[in-house]
């Protein structure tokens, strides 16, 4: 069976590497979108956000009626457990990486602070964000993916 017209061929088979904390998270400082999770109602919650990283912290902005804004301010020290992903894969070839980190985040509320991240980044979407979040990562994890037959013709 050929490909049809417009289908483009399979890549070839993908190696998995596993990158070192401090690429990873350069990496994921590299892009400004990525994927929060957290939990509401005992059930995990994806919402896409961009971000800033700041003095390896990752930084989302979010407004009041947010559910994460709301569940970080219910939550007092270190803050509420998230994972926060971000990637970059080609569609067509299925090269790239992805990030993932773990930590606690917890509401930004030293005026100072959070007049410069509102500075610094600003939101995608046509609404008004009062509120930062800071993510702290305590585990970061990542993968390279690369092509599995120029590793192996090396």
């Amino acid at each position: 069976m050929g490909i049809h017209k417009g289908q483009a061929a399979s890549p070839g088979p993908r190696q998995s590497v596993e990158l070192d904390s401090a690429e990873a998270l350069r990496l994921l400082g590299s892009v400004s979108l990525g994927r929060i999770v957290f939990t509401r109602h005992a059930l995990p919650t994806v919402r896409p956000v961009n971000h800033v990283l700041d003095d390896g912290d990752i930084i989302i902005r979010t407004h009041e009626g947010a559910a994460l804004t709301s569940h970080t301010r219910q939550n007092g020290p270190p803050g509420v457990v998230v994972a926060y992903e971000a990637d970059t894969i080609d569609p067509d070839t299925h090269l790239g990486w992805s990030v993932v980190a773990t930590g606690y985040a917890h509401l930004v509320t030293d005026p100072q602070e959070l007049a410069r991240y509102q500075a610094m980044l600003h939101p995608w979407v046509q609404q008004t964000m009062d509120y930062a979040v800071r993510i702290h990562p305590d585990l970061v994890t990542g993968i390279l993916l690369t092509d599995a037959d120029q590793s192996a013709n090396a």
